[in-house]
């Protein structure tokens, strides 16, 4: 007799006196906080009912097989795997029956376990389809502990399930030849298989319901007893399957060991067998690929470089950027995942140095926090400073879909760590989970697809207890990523050019699949592992489609150029940005200065006079009619020294809102050169005239006179020329003022 756990022991505890009440309170605090998690989670394909959701099992067009459990029940948690691989075992019979659990060690349900008569557990019950309300189920005592028993006992209950049963459940009853021989009058399929058995055998039922979410095929099952067909076919092996098309056409399929899961396989990857409402895609549409990327040719039983360059590159550049800060664990999981990389990663040198620049950068952090912006420079970088250069885009391969939301960079994550575990085995590691924790936490804390995240890390809470050796490193990741396959099969993400199927098939290492003695399906661990090691060696990674390195490097210079010239340009405009109200309010000011001098012109700021300009002597000089002073040379009012400045009033202006400040006086240097020049061009000419004067008197005394003459006439145009008033801005170039006037008095015919 199966042992259960009894709904009454747990209120005994409370008879309990002392210091044992205190252990029993921990207990049942224990058993609490494990009951709000429960033995199922969404990766179980298990449906996990709560008192809200449990409405869901009545008036169902599908049966449902539901176990009831306590979190804190030994038994329950030893039977749970079990549970767990019927429903993925049974995955594709959900249309006519699905699996359940629900937790009765949750305070919330007691009622409804109470209620649908609960006392031990683990306890299941069977729930026909379009079950009332007020039903409690079909309690199935003494219940098998075995993935195999409990299937059968599933399609026992389907064939004796009263009317109206679940529409989508297939005929499970024997076919006849005369069934068979009217067959395609009836139907319109394209191949029909006959799954030829003994009475006793289950096969042909667990094959018919394995098939039962595809089209275009259809599945029955003939006994032995059935001599018509079994002569006609010339049928000797029970269990044997054939595909029957007329009685003329038929042909045995070639699978390599009769038994469900073979036969299963071999039909679902038939032509034109595709998932209820999926159709096959064309081959043409597969070349076509949909995307801007050519469709790449490739095969299939290796593993390309391109796909775990590309993967780098997406979670480095793609998937990281989306944390603008990374701290705490995240940072930790950041670390942990680049050194494996650094010591595990099969590429190009190239690429290695990269990963290893960057992996140096990030231990030499010492702060708890860094930028994405900081990691992402320390990484592109590397391509200046000559330590190695990461490719950037995507370019996949072997991971390639027929269209772009299908495979990619999931397909690339998982090929990139299956092989880090190879290598990290091959290297002879002594850390069995040093791989597997830097992926757990990875997905944790960066993996877009949180519920794909969340999911993982449901999966790998055991990791501790089942991983001892690389070795079995190896094993449990390739054991998880089929457990991922069979629980989105069928789902939107499936490409249907390439199916989530149980991997590696039959056809890619026949040795990987073998039979336990009742004909269920086993892996041979030992050989799978050894597929696994020679699959994701590096030794066998194509190098197909690859970048080159120049040709990647350059790429990679052309884009820090682009990104520091967009960051310049922001920063140009955001400076002037910043910079435009305070030139615009200049502006205003110069203006109104400028109406300001225009209004003052006839009252002109008095300066001193630079020295070697003339003294007072040439500043008293009368001016010729008609002309005004020079404006640097003026004579101060009666009663004022001459050394005193009069300032020209300023009157307030409203620019901005604000009081515009007082302007200091401002010596016009450009007018002090100039003068200064004309002080020394002068000197320059009276000592001319003089040596030629003295010339002249000596050869001829009479044009003495006439020369005198004509150097007055110069030193009174050099000295009474009005300096014309500056346009715009004062201040202007000295050379291009001073030393102009200057070259073009000295430019003239040299005085005769």
């Amino acid at each position: 007799m199966a042992r259960r756990c009894s709904a009454t022991s747990l209120p005994q505890l409370s008879r309990l006196k002392g210091r044992y009440v205190l252990v029993c309170a921990l207990l049942a605090a224990l058993w609490s906080s494990e009951a709000q998690a429960g033995l199922y989670s969404a990766v179980d394909q298990v449906l996990v009912l709560d008192a809200d959701s449990v409405s869901r099992i009545f008036n169902a067009s599908s049966a449902f097989m539901v176990e009831f459990y306590a979190t804190w029940c030994g038994h329950c948690s030893a039977f749970a795997p079990v549970w767990k691989n019927l429903a993925s075992d049974v995955s594709e019979w959900k249309p006519a029956v699905d699996m359940a659990a629900l937790d009765c060690a949750d305070e919330n349900n007691r009622r409804v376990c109470t209620g649908f008569g609960i006392t031990g557990y683990p306890s299941i019950k069977f729930f026909p389809a379009y079950s009332g309300e007020d039903f409690t189920g079909e309690s199935l005592r003494e219940f098998p502990r075995d993935v195999r028993g409990l299937r059968r006992l599933i399609i026992d209950k389907l064939e004796s399930h009263k009317e109206p049963s679940p529409p989508a459940c297939p005929p499970l009853e024997p076919a006849s030849a005369a069934e068979i021989d009217g067959f395609f009058e009836n139907n319109n399929v394209q191949h029909l298989a006959l799954v030829f058995e003994e009475n006793n055998s289950y096969v042909g039922r667990e094959v018919i319901l394995d098939l039962l979410q595809y089209e275009n095929i259809t599945v029955r099952r003939v006994l032995s007893s059935e001599k018509d067909l079994v002569s006609r076919l010339g049928v000797t092996d029970f269990p044997s399957c054939y595909l029957y098309y007329t009685p003329t056409n038929y042909s045995r399929l070639p699978v390599l060991s009769e038994a469900r899961a073979f036969y299963s396989y071999a039909l679902q990857r038939l032509p034109s067998v595709v998932r209820a409402g999926r159709p096959y895609p064309a081959i043409n549409d597969l070349q076509r690929n949909q995307t801007e990327e050519p469709w790449r040719e490739f095969n299939r039983t290796r593993v390309y470089m391109s796909d775990l360059e590309s993967a780098l590159h997406y979670s480095l550049r793609v998937e990281l950027s989306a944390h603008s800060t990374i701290s705490g664990d995240a940072l930790t999981a950041l670390r942990h995942y680049v050194s494996v990389l650094t010591k595990y990663f099969p590429g190009r040198p190239a690429v290695k140095g990269a990963l290893k620049a960057v992996g140096n950068w990030l231990q030499d952090q010492k702060e708890t926090q860094i930028s994405y912006s900081d990691f992402r420079t320390a990484l592109d970088s590397t391509v200046l400073s000559g330590e190695g250069v990461l490719p950037a885009g995507v370019r996949w391969v072997g991971c390639q879909g027929s269209r772009p939301q299908f495979r990619g960079y999931p397909c690339a994550v998982w090929t990139l760590f299956h092989v880090l575990t190879v290598e990290a085995n091959a290297s002879g590691s002594t850390d069995p989970l040093e791989i597997l924790q830097a992926m757990r936490e990875y997905v944790s804390s960066f993996f877009g697809c949180r519920p794909c995240a969340s999911h993982f890390a449901s999966m790998a809470q055991d990791v501790s207890d089942d991983v001892t050796t690389p070795s079995t490193a190896v094993w449990w990741l390739w054991s998880r990523h089929n457990r991922v396959n069979s629980r989105l099969a069928g789902e939107p993400s499936e490409d249907p050019h390439f199916p989530k199927i149980q991997w590696p098939p039959p056809e890619l290492c026949p040795k990987c699949h073998g039979l336990m003695l009742g004909g269920e399906h086993t892996w041979n661990k030992d050989e799978v592992i050894a597929f696994l090691r020679n699959y994701f060696s590096s030794e066998r990674i194509l190098p197909d489609y690859l970048q080159e390195e120049s040709e990647a490097v350059a790429q990679q210079k052309a884009l820090l150029t682009a990104a520091q010239q967009q960051k310049d340009t922001t920063r140009r405009k955001a400076r002037e940005t910043q910079e435009t109200p305070s030139t615009q309010l200049g502006q205003e000011e110069e203006e109104e200065e400028e109406e300001e001098e225009d209004e003052a012109a006839a009252v002109a700021t008095e300066e001193e006079e630079p020295e070697g300009m003339g003294g007072a002597t040439e500043a008293k000089e009368p001016h010729p009619a008609g002309e005004e002073p020079s404006p640097l040379v003026q004579t101060p009012p009666p009663g004022r020294p001459p050394w005193a400045r009069r300032r020209i009033s300023r009157r307030p202006a409203i620019v901005g809102l604000k009081l515009r400040q007082t302007q200091e006086d401002i010596v016009d240097l450009d007018l002090f050169v100039n003068q200064h020049y004309k002080a020394k061009a002068l000197r320059a000419l009276s000592a001319m005239a003089e040596q030629q004067q003295e010339d002249a008197e000596e050869r001829r005394p009479d044009s003495v006179r006439r020369m005198k003459r004509e150097l007055f006439d110069q030193q009174e145009a050099l000295l009474m020329e009005p300096y014309p008033h500056p346009q715009g801005k004062r201040w202007m170039s000295l050379l291009s003022v001073g030393f102009s006037r200057l070259d073009i008095q000295l430019s003239g015919k040299p005085i005769s």
